[in-house]
């Protein structure tokens, strides 16, 4: 299976197919950059990728689909022990860098990336295997080491083709964001999702909102499908002014987190459009999704499983749970775009799936008899046992930002010698109290929904994709 199609008279000279913070690449000069590269790392057994926001980053991925070689993208702030840890985990043999004094340490020897290269005469590769790695993905998991995640083109293409179906993303597309390029949101379905489709790709450099608003004014490819996460789309609210410019686009899609039903509403009322949430891990790449074509998209919810994916949701003593829009299961999911195994890990792996090959996502969720999804949160972090009953910190999240003084909130279940475990509330807020946020969930949830104790904060801990690191909350 060609995870990237081979290019056309139709689109290998769009002189700005490939735009990334200000610098473009036709399809043709991007592919011949590639396969420069792809030249020099045949027949490494993995190559590193330092995944900065710009062409070289993308010229890198696609040099290591060319030459049949997995890339392990690797953050451009990653610590010294971290980077350490999947250099040498992953095996990689080379390191791809547009500047390579940033790498004086790292042990490899540094491949340098040129973005305006031409790879000299035809050059060969070999075909590549559907089922081998295309990517090695690092997860970022609460303990431990980040564990590698390989990832197949088999995988990535079906996923991709799933969501274009799903979107109805086509060539006639262009695509804007501005997220990190070593996740899947930002670099699978943010780049190669470009790339495969056929469409255009503006990369902002960051997600901001004045580079969102300006990539819809465009007046040559006007932004027509933006991908976010909950922050961009927060911030984005908070300038109404590029904001409004947004409504213009075809398509809004948010992920890598919950979006809070307040920003939901809010970016409807801003800019005309509902929306779109879809719900994916590492190990499975985007496995839920709303539909383009749904105009009843509500908050919170995530859609039904996209094509080839199979999901169903398990109680903890793994008898099934039932579709009634309120009883919380473990979900678990299985089909073409869910991964084999980790690198090198097959106690992770084993611990990862049932005996009957679904894989244990960790998440908790609801399903509607209509098959729409809604999660609830993390089973670790994000599922609350208080007082015999099951609380999804999300819908105490929802509650408490529907309050117009709330701008952030985190919920956490903390140890209680009553109840088991008690709802604890972090927020961001001005001019409310305490005990006005208790009363006000109680208001508008069950009574024993409400926390029963807010901390207020200047700030929420975040990560690279704007979740809320809920282990820092607890210490």
């Amino acid at each position: 299976m060609r995870l990237l199609p081979s290019l056309t008279s139709a689109t290998a000279d769009e002189p700005d197919a490939i735009r990334m913070a200000g610098r473009a690449l036709t399809r043709a000069h991007l592919f011949d950059a590639a396969h420069a590269v792809a030249a020099r790392i045949t027949g490494a057994e993995a190559v590193a990728v330092h995944a900065a926001p710009g062409l070289e980053t993308v010229v890198a991925v696609v040099a290591g689909l060319l030459a049949a070689v997995p890339v392990v993208p690797v953050p451009p702030d990653c610590g010294p022990a971290e980077r350490d840890h999947v250099l040498r985990d992953s095996r990689s043999a080379l390191l791809l860098a547009a500047d390579a004094d940033l790498w004086p340490d790292c042990g490899l020897e540094v491949v340098p990336v040129d973005a305006a290269a031409r790879a000299p005469g035809h050059v060969s590769f070999p075909e590549p295997s559907p089922d081998s790695p295309a990517l090695i993905l690092y997860t970022s998991g609460t303990t431990g080491a980040p564990k590698g995640v390989p990832i197949t083109a088999r995988a990535i293409a079906a996923d991709l083709d799933a969501l274009a179906d799903a979107w109805q993303w086509t060539a006639e597309d262009t695509l804007v964001h501005g997220l990190p390029l070593f996740h899947v949101h930002g670099l699978v379905l943010g780049v190669l999702g470009a790339l495969r489709t056929g469409s255009r790709l503006v990369h902002t450099g960051r997600p901001n909102p004045a580079g969102y608003a300006a990539a819809a004014s465009n007046e040559s490819a006007p932004g027509t499908l933006y991908f976010g996460v909950p922050t961009v789309w927060a911030r984005t609210c908070a300038e109404p002014a590029a904001a409004r410019a947004l409504a213009s686009a075809r398509l809004l899609v948010s992920g890598s987190a919950a979006l809070p039903a307040p920003v939901f509403a809010e970016l409807e009322a801003l800019t005309g459009h509902r929306a779109v949430e879809r719900y994916g891990m590492t190990e499975t790449l985007i496995t839920l999704s709303t539909r383009a074509d749904d105009a009843g998209r509500q908050p919170g919810t995530v859609g039904r499983a996209v094509t080839g994916v199979t999901t169903r949701l398990v109680a903890e003593d793994g008898s099934p749970v039932a579709h009634d829009g309120k009883t919380v299961g473990e979900l678990q999911v299985r089909g073409s775009t869910v991964f084999s195994g980790y690198l090198g890990r097959p106690d992770a792996t084993t611990a990862s799936f049932t005996h009957d090959d679904w894989f244990r996502t960790g998440d908790m969720a609801v399903i509607g008899a209509d098959n729409i999804h809604r999660i609830v949160g993390r089973a670790s972090t994000d599922l609350i046992k208080s007082g015999g009953y099951r609380i999804g910190a999300g819908e105490v999240e929802n509650a408490l930002l529907a309050h117009p003084a709330v701008r952030e909130a985190a919920v956490i279940g903390v140890s209680d010698d009553d109840l088991g475990q008690r709802v604890a509330a972090f927020v961001v807020a001005d001019g409310v109290t305490e005990s006005d946020l208790i009363d006000f969930v109680a208001r508008s949830l069950s009574a024993h929904k409400r926390p029963r104790a807010v901390t207020f904060v200047e700030g929420l801990p975040r990560n690279a994709m704007g979740k809320v690191r809920k282990d820092l909350l607890r210490r």
